[in-house]
């Protein structure tokens, strides 16, 4: 986790609050009835503590605001007017934010204009001639049991920040909801810029959709629970074909540019890994101390073995790239095909027989439908965006932190990727439940 004591998380609105919410929830506690939630509701940004300095930064830009309804609101709900826009890959759980949203919105405080904004920001370009769609109960009411957004997605155009807002005020939108991921918050974070530019009361509020769980203050991002479920899955059928074989290898790749954490979740889920290959650890392929050398010792031991690999991993390995996609995401090369590739090329030179599958779930595993747990959370995290911004909150997403659901700034959660710290637990337990080497390099890492 980022040094949290150099980021400022105060929350920006719109005004003051005068409209009385339509919820009705307690003013105080142990009635046994919820309460509403107060500004001055907090948590620390880092729970971390050295017990022999005990230092803690309380100062109120350090404390992270809590997610939840307000006594007092900034919009009248019956002139509000809504935009909801799903940008990006697909992943597990955008059809459960939409219906969430829909339904807090239209229940909870009686909002009855809300529209769906189609293929990403460039549903709101004129260029494109790409309508708005109606929500209502009715039209979202059982899209959560269906993978995918109903409301298809696209990347790209989060830069076409005047289009875009000129397209809010010619519509009349008071809210927009930006469900995506790193580049969608981006353009979030601009077009909030713009709107506050032009002086306009729109509340921007962003739901976190990363499904390689990397942003910046987010503990996890809905989908990410789906993706290490189903990835299991392909772990366990890459390790039934690894057993099956005479010196069987199964090789998984799972997604994860900059960030390792499907790999390493479900490689501590599955327990059948053997060696897992991450973006944040280097690794050599050749040498005595590289990974092939160590695979081939795996197989004269234990005859079979299992490896799942990260799609970011062994970027040095392949050759670095300036090419982004039209989020700006860094592509990279294809590490599956390669270490398929390059490991069937060593056994042959070693004269050592075996035989192996490779196997790619990303898209399978992408347009899946959320799970119980990424159901709950979608629900949550959709309600609490909604209270959020009938509050008046701006330029800020909904998030788990310390088991709590807060408001981040936007411009704190993409500042920096989220990413595994080799040195911490997580990593620590990895390497321990695989039994592969500590570090896969046949020299020391330059300082």
């Amino acid at each position: 986790m980022n040094n949290a004591s150099k980021y400022d998380f105060t929350i920006k609105t719109l005004g003051t609050c005068k409209v009385d919410t339509p919820i009705t929830l307690s003013k105080t506690h142990n009635d046994f009835i919820a309460s509403f939630t107060k500004d001055s509701d907090g948590i620390l940004s880092s729970i971390e503590v050295d017990k022999n300095t005990n230092t803690i930064n309380t100062k109120p830009q350090n404390i992270i605001e809590k997610a939840g309804p307000r006594e007092k609101i900034f919009f009248d709900p019956s002139k509000t007017h809504v935009a909801i826009v799903t940008c990006g890959g697909l992943c597990p759980g955008l059809n459960s934010v939409i219906r969430s949203l829909v339904m807090a919105l239209w229940y909870r405080y009686g909002v009855k204009n809300i529209f769906g904004v189609q293929f990403g920001y460039r549903g709101f370009l004129p260029e494109f001639n790409i309508p708005f769609v109606d929500l209502t109960p009715d039209s979202v009411t059982d899209i959560h049991q269906k993978g995918g957004t109903v409301l298809g997605s696209s990347r790209g155009y989060g830069e076409k920040v005047e289009e875009i807002v000129d397209t809010l005020e010619r519509n009349g939108i008071n809210i927009l909801f930006t469900i995506g991921g790193d580049g969608t918050q981006k353009g979030a974070m601009n077009i909030h810029n713009e709107i506050k530019k032009r002086n306009l009361k729109i509340s921007v509020v962003g739901i976190p959709k990363t499904i390689d769980n990397d942003l910046s203050f987010v503990q996890k991002s809905f989908g990410f629970d789906t993706a290490v479920t189903k990835a299991v899955d392909a772990l366990y059928g890459a390790h039934i074909e690894a057993k099956n074989a005479i010196h069987g290898i199964g090789l998984v790749k799972v997604m994860g540019r900059e960030s390792g954490y499907i790999a390493a979740h479900s490689a501590l889920a599955s327990t059948d890994a053997n060696f897992v290959l991450i973006p944040e650890v280097p690794f050599d392929i050749y040498g005595e101390n590289g990974l092939f050398a160590h695979v081939k010792k795996r197989l004269i031991e234990r005859k079979h073995a299992l490896i799942v690999v990260a799609e970011g991993a062994g970027e040095d390995l392949l050759g670095s790239t300036d090419e982004v996609d039209a989020s700006g995401n860094k592509k990279h090369a294809d590490i599956g095909v390669f270490l398929s590739t390059k490991m069937k090329e060593y056994f042959a030179k070693e004269n050592f027989e075996m035989n192996l599958k490779y196997i790619d779930p990303s898209y399978i595993i992408r347009s899946a439908p959320a799970n119980p747990n990424d159901s709950i959370y979608c629900e949550r995290l959709g309600t609490n965006a909604v209270h959020a911004a009938m509050a008046g909150k701006t330029g800020m997403l909904v998030s788990l932190l310390h088991n709590n659901i807060v408001h981040i700034p936007i411009e704190v959660t993409v500042s920096s990727r989220n990413r595994i710290n080799p040195d911490d637990s997580l990593w620590r337990d990895v390497l321990e439940a695989t039994g592969q080497p500590p570090l896969m390099l046949n020299s020391t890492i330059p300082k």
